[in-house]
């Protein structure tokens, strides 16, 4: 009961502390997670640890930015350990429910580690899977099956949009090798039209329309210029005084009555849009990002080193791993936002 009460009173009440953070304690928090992630049973597979959205995606985004950060000269074991499942069968992952994540994902992180250097075979490999398994008919054409279990913010009825968005950020990682290749044209002709499609279901949550404007950093044709200040703007209008976002200001959500009640700015919102917009191209000197960057900086837990959130489906036991999972990827978005603003 008292861990509920203190829920219910917020989360920035009982973890604000300086105004520095650590990228130390950082690493080390999501370091130590993805030990346990890797050691825990319903994550295993034949060929590596599942690569979920809220830790293991999160992980490969964050942890390459806070090893440059920190100067650490290698790849984590747990970056090789994810990069080594998205490898293993690349351009054949075998038909499951989560093969369409797993080729997003692949094409995702493999580009991403290809930067600035020639696509190698194995990344070549993935896109071909990738569009050879983009859908080509119906009202979701252009995108990808993607995990559907009604859990918010990454696997409900909308988040196809979401992986859709990280297909084409994928895609602009790529870049020329690519948008070049003319057998690819079509497949990306689908995905923008998809992605600049208004839902056929309602309102899709700002969260994902978020990746789109993410995705856009990478693919200017994705979005016209008015279209990203909008975008901008909007979630801009959302900001609390305090600097931070609330859950609810990326919905609309799915009703979710048994998750525990978090009141005003929440971690992960606040780390997601300091981090997008950044990569959307709001200075860090800009009024509003400048208090999102100090929220972020104030509500780092000094012991862990993580910015701790709460589930939004459901209330897990105390210490239990899946009642860090929001946290694992608040984590991550919030060590992201602070590296590229230069703290």
């Amino acid at each position: 009961m008292l861990f509920l009460a203190v829920a219910a009173f917020g989360l920035s009440s009982i973890w604000a502390g300086g105004d520095d953070w650590s990228p130390e304690r950082a690493a080390r928090y999501l370091d130590g997670r993805l030990q346990q992630w890797f050691a825990w049973k319903p994550a295993a597979s034949p060929d590596g640890p599942c690569v979920s959205c809220h830790t293991g995606m999160t992980y490969l985004m964050a942890r390459p930015a806070l090893r440059r950060r920190l100067g650490e000269p290698q790849p984590t074991p747990f970056e090789t350990g994810l990069l080594d499942r998205l490898r293993a069968d690349v351009g054949e992952k075998p038909e499951s429910y989560l093969q369409g994540v797993e080729v997003i994902f692949a094409a995702l992180f493999l580009s991403e580690r290809d930067a600035g250097k020639p696509m190698t075979p194995e990344t070549h490999k993935a896109f071909r899977q990738l569009w050879s398994l983009q859908r080509s008919e119906g009202s979701s054409r252009g995108s990808w099956e993607w995990l559907i279990v009604d859990l918010d913010p990454w696997e409900q009825t909308e988040s196809t949009y979401f992986g859709a968005a990280l297909a084409a950020l994928a895609a602009g990682n790529a870049g020329v090798a690519s948008a070049a290749d003319t057998s690819v044209a079509s497949h990306l002709a689908a995905l923008t039209t998809y992605l600049r499609t208004p839902s056929s279901v309602g309102s899709r949550p700002l969260h994902d329309r978020l990746a789109l404007l993410w995705a856009s950093s990478t693919q200017r044709g994705l979005l016209s210029d008015a279209e990203r200040a909008s975008l901008a703007a909007e979630v801009l209008d959302k900001q609390q005084p305090d600097g931070g976002w609330t859950n609810e200001s990326l919905g609309p959500w799915m009703p979710h009555p048994e998750a525990p009640r978090v009141v005003g700015s929440s971690s992960y919102p606040t780390a997601f849009v300091t981090f997008v917009l950044q990569r959307a191209g709001v200075k860090p000197t800009d009024p509003r990002l400048a208090r999102a960057l100090a929220w972020l900086s104030s509500h780092q837990n000094r012991e862990t080193g993580a910015w701790p959130a709460l589930s939004m489906n459901k209330q897990y036991p105390p210490g239990s791993m899946q009642s860090f999972f929001m946290q694992d990827a608040a984590t991550a978005f919030a060590s992201l936002a602070l590296v590229e603003a230069g703290r």
